[in-house]
């Protein structure tokens, strides 16, 4: 068993948005700009729920904060309807590089579900060119303003359809373009990853790393089908892995008759969550999302019964991410600053939980080691 010790609040003096940042979990879907949307509807003959910008990013994050997976999902039926061309997908690609940069961060791995975005016409390939393409350009304007940040992309199969061996295929067709790694998402209740086995196994063949969904909407059995079925590297979310912990927090007297500390708790890892950690592997967790969907209902109510903290603290590799920044209404830094308002972290948390996903990137040995040696400079510089 493991002891926990909640800490003190400290005082931060640093900028949380000038802080590099790695971003695991973003889908570009998802992080659209409100103008954006609109000006490409308008283009397209697509009908929203409301053409100024200011009401239109309202209604996104008020149909989203329902506490339902299911609805949450529903917002996503308008970012796609505008990333049916070329034109659209390079637009929101580019865009959303610069809108990470602004965030602070300096590398960043977008997933998309290109089976989503052919309803115009376009091939799966052409959909992938289109995003790289926008993605690249997005890059070069970043430079442009003397600041640096680097993408890749994880080619995303959607749980409940019946493309994912063609996905896989795309997917390590344009590693050489791209292409970082693999994912499925949609609705995960249901809808194991064992239904894409055999894709799972055609990317291990071809050496090709995966990241799967499980543990938001479904529990255990999701979680252990995407470390079995899917050879996980990652966990998109996975914070239901706190499932297979029992916690138990102690209420006696102390000796003097005084009350013990009721903030420590004795901790018991069940076989599925000792994998987990000790295996160090990276759980993708996104506060506010979670919180949206109803991931950590079962845990308590708000942001401080969310049980990434006492992950944390047990030493399990957890980094942070938005999910879905137009939904959630958030960006990274935005997270950052939940996580030192709620459970005190300091300097040194936050750059811990950025290493953790430096490390966790699907990138070659080399440019990892450079990422974590750029990071550790700058914290060295703050400190």
């Amino acid at each position: 068993m493991t002891e926990i010790i909640l800490d003190a609040a400290p005082d931060l003096d640093f900028d949380l948005k000038g802080l590099p940042k790695v971003s695991l979990h973003d889908h570009l879907d998802g992080g659209l700009r409100p103008a954006t949307i609109i000006e490409l509807a308008e283009a397209a003959g697509h009908t929203l729920p409301s053409t100024d910008p200011v009401a239109l990013g309202e209604w996104f994050r008020e149909s989203a904060d329902s506490g339902s997976l299911v609805r949450y999902l529903e917002t996503f039926d308008h970012t796609i309807a505008v990333m049916q061309t070329k034109e659209g997908l390079f637009r929101v690609a580019k865009e959303f590089v610069e809108d990470l940069a602004d965030d602070g961060v300096v590398y960043g791995e977008v997933r998309w579900a290109p089976e989503q975005h052919l309803q115009q016409g376009l091939s799966l390939d052409d959909a992938v060119e289109a995003v790289q393409a926008g993605l690249e350009a997005g890059v070069d304007a970043v430079a442009e303003t003397g600041r640096d940040i680097q993408v890749g992309q994880l080619i995303t199969a959607m749980r409940h359809a019946d493309r994912g061996q063609e996905i896989a295929e795309l997917a390590v067709r344009h590693r050489n373009n791209g292409a970082v790694g693999f994912d499925i998402a949609g609705a995960e209740d249901g809808f194991l990853p064992s239904r894409f086995k055999d894709a799972f196994t055609y990317l291990a063949q071809h050496n090709f790393p995966a990241t799967v969904h499980a543990g938001e909407a479904a529990g255990l059995e999701s979680i252990q089908s995407a470390l079995v079925d899917g050879r996980a590297l990652r966990l998109g979310h996975g914070v239901r892995i706190a499932e297979d912990i029992t916690v138990e927090f102690g209420d006696d007297e102390d000796a003097d008759g005084e009350d013990a500390d009721d903030n420590i708790g004795m901790v018991t890892l069940g076989g599925l969550a000792s994998w987990v950690r000790d295996r160090g592997i990276a759980l993708e967790i996104c506060p506010s999302s979670n919180l949206q969907t109803g991931a950590v209902a079962g845990f308590g109510e708000g942001i401080e019964s969310h049980p990434l903290d006492m992950l944390y603290q047990l030493g399990f590799n957890v980094t942070i991410n938005t999910d879905n920044r137009l939904m959630s209404g958030v960006t990274l830094t935005d997270e950052f600053e939940l996580l030192v308002e709620t459970f005190d972290y300091d300097l040194d948390d936050l750059l811990e939980l950025t290493l953790n996903a430096a490390e966790a990137a699907f990138l070659p040995l080399e440019e990892k080691e450079a990422l974590v040696e750029y990071i550790n400079e700058f914290y060295d510089e703050l400190g």
